[in-house]
């Protein structure tokens, strides 16, 4: 025997339907969530390299500085 639903009664549709929405909102409330969370990572990631590579190239731009010091003095001297 096929059980045959009926549609909800006129005063519970706009119950279902309200549901229907809060599920809705609520799917795309963790959505955003999870993209939130992702961008805060790969924010703090970015900055963390960013410091990183920051510091190699201060590292690098005083060795220059040196370099190009010696250099000088060398040509100074002969």
């Amino acid at each position: 025997m096929a059980s045959h639903q009926q549609p909800p009664p006129v005063h519970q549709r706009p119950l279902q339907q309200d549901w229907a929405n809060r599920e809705y909102i609520e799917v795309i409330t963790g959505s955003i969530k999870k993209i939130t969370d992702f961008l805060n990572s790969f924010d703090t990631s970015c900055r963390s390299r960013l410091a990183v590579l920051n510091q190699k190239l201060t590292e690098l731009e005083r060795q220059v500085e040196y370099i190009e010091a010696r250099i000088t003095k060398g040509e100074t001297l002969s």
